[in-house]
Order: C-alpha cells, then sequence, then structure tokens
C-alpha cells in the first residue's frame, strides 16, 4: 500500500538508490551534536587554563548551549515541516560549523560563549530535522532499522566523546575540540545534497504562529535553566557562592515560575488557534494518538535516568580511579561498542518483535546495568570490573533509544512530523536535564556530606583540614589526586574518593530507578496501525513531499 501523508513527484533514483548513504549523512548529524557536546565537558580544564576565564564563564560555557538547544527544538520542528526538513536540517549544519569555527578561534570567555549560544541555535535545527527525515524517507522494516542506526549513534557518541576529546586534548589543543566538527559538518553537507530526499508539509495551513513560538521558547528556556542552574544558585534560597541572587532569593523559583505561566499560555494559545483553523507550533491533536502519548512520557523518564549516569561516571573515574581524560574515555568505550553490536542485531530483532517489545528488553538490560554498577562500584574498581556492565548497558541503549523515536512516530502522519519529533526531542532534552539536575544534586550532595563527616573529627581537631574539604568539594574532586600524592594529605584524599563513589553509586541507584519507572511507563504505549507498519509496495514508485 501506498505511504501515507503527502505525495508528490516521484523520487530522483539516487535518492532511492542511496537511501542508506543518506542515513549515514543524517546519523552524523547527530553524531556532531551529541560528540560535541562530550567532548566539551572534557575539555573544560584544558581551556580554563589556556584562557584564564572565570568560574561563571566556565558555567555558561556548558549551559548556553544546552539552554538554546532545548528551548529552539519545537520552533524549528515546525519551521522545518513548512520549509523543508532537508533544507533545515542543511542550514543547521552550517551554522554548527561557522560557530564552531568562532570557538577555534575564541581568545576569551566571552568569545567562547558566543560560539556555543550559535552552536545551540545550529544543534536544535539539527536533531528534529534527522528524525524527520528518517520518518518520512523510510518505512517498514527499513524504518526500524534506520532508527536502530539513529539511536546507536546517540549512545555509542555519548561514549565516543569523552575518549576523543581525551585524545585530542592531550595530543593536540582543546581549540581541536571544536575544529574536529569542521570536516565532519562538510561530509554531513555532502551526504545530505546528494543522498537525502527533502520533504516538507503541503497541506495549505494558514498563518504563522510566530507568539506560539516566542511562547515554547520562554516556556522551555526557562524551565531547562531552572533545572540547570538549581544546584548552583540552590533551589529557593541563594546559594553563598552563587553569583547572582534576587534579594537572597535564588533566580530558579522564578524561572519554574515564567515557564509555567509561558507554558500553560503556550497550550491556551495553541488550541486557540487550532479551533479557529490558523497555522500552529504544536498541533495538540498528536497527543491524542496513544503511542505517541505515552511514548513521550516514557522518552522523558528514561532521558532522566540516561544522561545522569554519563555525567557521573567520568569525574568517578577521574577523580577516584585517578585515570586521565583519555584513560576516562576508553573506559566508556564498551558501552559505545554494545550500543553499535545492538544496531545490527535491530534487523535480525525487528523480523521477530515488535518495536515496543524491542524497547522494553533495552530498558530491562539497563536497569540490569545500572543497578549491577550501583552494586558493585568501589574506590579500587578497575575497567575489568566496569566494561562488561557497560557493554550490555550499551545494548540497551541501542535498543530502547532508536525503538523508543520509533515508536512514538510510527503513528504520526508523515506531513507533521517535524512536530512530532520536535516534541519527542523537547521531551528528551526535558528529561536529561531533569535528570542531570536530580542525579548530579544525588552525587555531589553525597559527595559533600559524606566527605565532611568522614573528616569530622580531623576537622575538630585542626582546622586546615576543613579548608582542603572545602577545596576538595569545590573542585568537584578535581584536587583528589594533588591530595593523595602528599602523604600529610592522603586521608583527606581517602575520604574523598570513599565519598564520591557513594555518591556515583545514590545516582546509580536512582538512574536505575527511572529507568525502571520508563520500562513500566512502556506498557501503556499500545502503537496502533500507523507508519511503524507502513511499506511500499515493490510496483509502486517511491514518493516525497
Amino acid at each position: 500500500m501506498a505511504n501515507t501523508g503527502t505525495q508528490g513527484p516521484a523520487l530522483p533514483d539516487r535518492f532511492v538508490r542511496f537511501r542508506w548513504w543518506g542515513l549515514l549523512a543524517i546519523s552524523f548529524g547527530v553524531a556532531l551534536i551529541i560528540m560535541d557536546s562530550t567532548i566539551v565537558s572534557v575539555a573544560i580544564p584544558s581551556i580554563v587554563a589556556d584562557l584564564g576565564i572565570s568560574s561563571t564563564e566556565i558555567q555558561w560555557v556548558q549551559e548556553i548551549y544546552t539552554l538554546l538547544f532545548a528551548a529552539l527544538l519545537l520552533t524549528w520542528g515546525r519551521v522545518a515541516d513548512r520549509f523543508g526538513r532537508r533544507r533545515i536540517m542543511f542550514i543547521g549544519v552550517a551554522i554548527f560549523i561557522a560557530s564552531s569555527v568562532l570557538c577555534v578561534v575564541a581568545s576569551s570567555g566571552a568569545h567562547l560563549i558566543i560560539g556555543r549560544a550559535f552552536q545551540g541555535l545550529g544543534g536544535s535545527m539539527i536533531l528534529p530535522t534527522t528524525l524527520a527525515l528518517l520518518n518520512a524517507n523510510f518505512h517498514g522494516r527499513e524504518r526500524a532499522i534506520a532508527f536502530a542506526v539513529w539511536g546507536s549513534t546517540i549512545g555509542g557518541m555519548a561514549a565516543f566523546g569523552p575518549l576523543a576529546g581525551g585524545w585530542l586534548i592531550e595530543y593536540a589543543s582543546w581549540r581541536w575540540a571544536f575544529g574536529i566538527n569542521v570536516p565532519i559538518g562538510l561530509f554531513i553537507l555532502a551526504g545530505l545534497l546528494l543522498f537525502v530526499a527533502e520533504s516538507r508539509e503541503t497541506r495549505g495551513v494558514p498563518g504563522t504562529d510566530v507568539i506560539g513560538a516566542l511562547l515554547s521558547i520562554v516556556g522551555f528556556g526557562a524551565l531547562v535553566f531552572g533545572l540547570i542552574e538549581g544546584r548552583s544558585y540552590g533551589w529557593w534560597r541563594a546559594e553563598e557562592r552563587a553569583s547572582f541572587d534576587i534579594g537572597g532569593m535564588s533566580p530558579v523559583p522564578f524561572a519554574f515560575g515564567i515557564a509555567v505561566v509561558a507554558l500553560v499560555g503556550f497550550v491556551l494559545w495553541e488550541r486557540a488557534r487550532d479551533r479557529a483553523g490558523r497555522g500552529v507550533i504544536l498541533d495538540l491533536s498528536l497527543f491524542r494518538i496513544p503511542s505517541f502519548a505515552n511514548g513521550n512520557v516514557t522518552a522523558l523518564i528514561v532521558s532522566f535516568g540516561e544522561f545522569g549516569l554519563i555525567l557521573t561516571l567520568p569525574l568517578w573515574f577521574q577523580n577516584v580511579l585517578g585515570f586521565r581524560a583519555f584513560e576516562a574515555g576508553l573506559a566508556l568505550v564498551p558501552l559505545a561498542v554494545g550500543s553499535f553490536v545492538a544496531s545490527g542485531g535491530v534487523a535480525a530483532l525487528s523480523r521477530m518483535l515488535t518495536p515496543v517489545v524491542v524497547v522494553r528488553i533495552g530498558l530491562s538490560l539497563e536497569v540490569l546495568a545500572v543497578l549491577t554498577l550501583a552494586v558493585l562500584i568501589r574506590p579500587d574498581s578497575t575497567p575489568w570490573l566496569t566494561s562488561p556492565v557497560l557493554f550490555v548497558y550499551g545494548i540497551g541503549v541501542g535498543l530502547a533509544t532508536a525503538q523508543l523515536t520509533s515508536v512514538v512516530l510510527a503513528d504520526v502522519p508523515v506531513e507533521r512530523s517535524g512536530q512530532g519529533s520536535a516534541t519527542q526531542s523537547t521531551a528528551r532534552q526535558t528529561g536529561s536535564a531533569l535528570g542531570i539536575a536530580v542525579l548530579g544534586t544525588a552525587f555531589f550532595t553525597t559527595f559533600r556530606t559524606g566527605t565532611e563527616s568522614r573528616l569530622a573529627d580531623a576537622v575538630a581537631t585542626d582546622p586546615s583540614v576543613g579548608q582542603l574539604v572545602d577545596a576538595v568539594i569545590a573542585s568537584s574532586g578535581g584536587t583528589i589526586s594533588a591530595l593523595a600524592a602528599d602523604p600529610r594529605t592522603a586521608d583527606v584524599a581517602q575520604a574523598a574518593r570513599d565519598a564520591m563513589t557513594d555518591g556515583a553509586s545514590r545516582a546509580a541507584y536512582v538512574g536505575a530507578a527511572a529507568l525502571l519507572l520508563g520500562l513500566l511507563s512502556s506498557l501503556r504505549i499500545r502503537p496502533g496501525v500507523g507508519a511503524d507498519q507502513r511499506t511500499v509496495e515493490p510496483d509502486e514508485p517511491a514518493t516525497a513531499g
């Protein structure tokens, strides 16, 4: 039967014959975003040493990207539906390349922050369009394989990024952490032009929803800001170390208040425009599709559990086990290998099992692996202990992440796949920000209180020990190796190692609980007959809108 959605002229032959090359270009687009985010986190110490930037600038180098990325996803998803998904992705990659060059030549913290802001803009154009292009250009069993490759790229790059970043920083310069984006981006641009068919919505819905776009940007931007900054600024009262406050109050509650008002206003505005038959940023009728509504809830919960682990493990590897940046990245490689192995197995599984069942198998493996880490990790652990567990975790990520995306979009009409993809991406981004906030708080709070309690007697006897404790907490464990090298402060280093291990274990327990909740949530997903089951008959030409 014909693929539902918008009909158009037959695709040029090269788009049909070389569609898998097009998949490679689209997947590299996702890799560009994920790898850049993870490399930057590894590069921060070198950036500080070279540019001498302040702690506030460090924070914004990391977070301006996430803030703009999450705030703009919905808007670009809708724009892509109207003006062409390949076109918007192409522009996004071009912006990402140009902004990476800005970061490479940065001479100050402000310069680097501007470059990162434009990277967030480009990234917000890339991610939803990759999903929409897959949804529009692949069908049936091929679609399951395409989403498996897409999802495995996310899991693999999340682990490969720190490895690449560590190698570049140790043997070249932190500037190459951004410079590597240029050749990859040029490869993506060529692949998009040569092998990816354009698709867009052709329904004539009047009006451009500018107010809806502004409300979504303000709402999601404020929400992500609050989630990210809660630990730094304080969740209610301003922390003593906070660089900004409002009459002693943290700005975080105000951010959440703005988010609630803007997002409620966004929903009401979208409903009113939809009833009037005018164009909207988000078609709320999509949430009447059970697989879409329940799948987005599951995606948010799963991202909560997955991204918190990526935050805590590199810190634990470097500060507790004493790994260099490159060695910490190498320790995460089993996760990437497992993710890629899973992508190879999805084709066989898709012949026997539905995507929802594959999602549940993947989530079960993730829960098992994270629980095992929580139980087994200790201050004297080795990669021989963590590698098999991370490999299993990677397989779970490879199975669950991609097929969950496939399930969420399975029954979304092709002509609205940009909106559906952007909504799914926003749910994941919100979940990851929430996971980083909650798991990061569990990790760092346990680290702080555990170190202080273990050294309480020593601090009471010698107040200078208290200064060492403050220093090791302020550096997020970065001073542990220096303290361990001095016999006079070795006890402080050991107490900090034990406390950080407890923090990593507690964060893993919280992450496992979130993933288990996501697994239970997936039981509510009941896909109908939609894009997931569509095939194109052999005698029917492939079409695109």
